[in-house]
């Protein structure tokens, strides 16, 4: 198996300065820590971008990068710190990231400073807002943090976003980050297949069985919170209580993706533990019909875009069959199908250019979806799929669609 290595992150710092033709310094910032309540914090993530160059997990670390000189520059620390979150090795940091120099955070800000007066542009990563208003969340402050640090030091420089340059690099995946996705997705199938066969009385209970068999067959965890959903809970799409009783002839949506290496999985399946009835089993045979036509057209050439508005359309059509709407219009079919397919790969929703053209190694999921609040029933079938050179592989064809 392809693995993912120091020679993947020194691979990934090349590309990056050859897309990145000017001759600034390139400067990162890794995420921070954020705090949960009193003196503890949130479960850490890594700045995706930050990983995808270094291989570094540290909270507030620094990339700099300038002309032929490459550094790792570390947070200040404190003993408090050190015994209670472990002490980080220079050696260990070297030896993941391909990187010679890890420097302390006095010492690297000192390079910094003096660069700084010499240049006048430099190269990072743009700050999200501060508050997303769309998601009703507030993003990781460290890039916003770092542009503050350096306007303070040096106001009149021109700072350049390489935003633009990351999605180009991650759009394509390479050997061992397919690789790393492909064994995500066997964990995430199995752990499904194996829950969809017991007989569950609340949801936390098929959510701690996925957990178990993500763990038990290596994963780091879940890539991003698990949705377990039964009846009219699955109409939110987001749903993460994960803790009513499951009533009897509810259908289930389990909505989980393993995360192995960094990189995680993303597939939902929609099942019944009796007898689904005649109106459930209509719905899930449209939303499964929706996946078929989906994933028809995936090939090299193929503009995604396009395949999701069609999809759309289709999934109106199923949405008139059931007697759900009179008339196919973006406003009535987004009250029953209010989301997306997306690409997939450090993250969840995943960097990439919905209107280029689909090229070999591209990771992507179809997941159409029928939700109906006023009877109970939401179903979502996703799968993820690996663009190839004659058309696509299905990476989730061993989890059956419809049990």
């Amino acid at each position: 198996m392809d693995e993912i290595n120091a020679d993947f992150f020194t691979g990934n710092r090349r590309r990056l300065r050859e897309l990145f033709t000017g001759t600034a310094p390139i400067l990162l910032s890794a995420n921070g820590l954020l705090q949960r309540i009193a003196d503890t914090n949130f479960p850490f993530n890594q700045d995706p971008n930050f990983w995808y160059l270094t291989g570094v997990d540290v909270p507030d670390a620094l990339l700099f990068m300038y002309k032929d000189k490459e550094c790792l520059i570390m947070p200040d620390t404190t003993d408090y710190g050190d015994i209670f979150n472990g002490e980080v090795k220079a050696e260990s940091l070297m030896a993941i990231s391909g990187i010679e120099s890890v420097m302390e955070n006095k010492e690297g800000w000192k390079l910094i400073e003096g660069t700084l007066k010499r240049i006048r542009h430099l190269a990072t990563l743009a700050p999200p807002a501060s508050y997303i208003p769309t998601y009703n969340m507030y993003a990781n402050p460290a890039r916003a943090s770092l542009i503050r640090k350096l306007r303070d030091k040096s106001p009149d420089l021109d700072i350049l976003d390489l935003s633009e340059h990351f999605k180009t690099m991650r759009f394509v995946k390479q050997p061992s980050e397919i690789a790393a996705i492909k064994k995500s997705v066997d964990i995430t199938c199995r752990a499904i297949n194996s829950a969809r066969r017991h007989h569950y009385e609340y949801e936390y209970e098929a959510e701690a069985d996925i957990s178990r068999s993500f763990r038990r067959d290596g994963a780091a965890g879940h890539a991003y919170d698990p949705i377990v959903a039964s009846g009219i809970n699955a109409c939110v799409l987001h749903y993460q209580e994960n803790s009513s009783k499951i009533e009897e002839g509810a259908l289930i949506l389990a909505d989980v993706g393993a995360s192995y290496n960094h990189y995680g999985a993303d597939i939902t399946r929609t099942w019944s533990q009796n007898k689904a009835t005649p109106r459930q089993q209509a719905v899930i045979s449209a939303v499964n019909d929706a996946v078929e036509f989906s994933l028809e057209p995936l090939k090299p050439g193929v503009i995604y875009a396009d395949v999701i508005s069609d999809l759309r359309s289709f999934v109106g059509e199923k949405l008139r069959e059931l007697g759900l709407i009179k008339t196919i219009s973006e406003e009535e079919v987004f009250r029953y199908y209010p989301h997306s397919p997306h690409f997939l790969g450090l993250a969840t929703h995943d960097v990439g250019d919905y209107h280029a053209p689909l090229v070999p190694g591209v990771v992507l999921t179809v997941e159409p979806g029928i939700y109906i609040k006023e009877e109970g029933i939401g179903v979502r079938i996703e799968e993820d799929v690996l663009i190839t050179d004659n058309g696509y592989e299905l990476l989730s064809a061993k989890l059956p669609r419809i049990f």
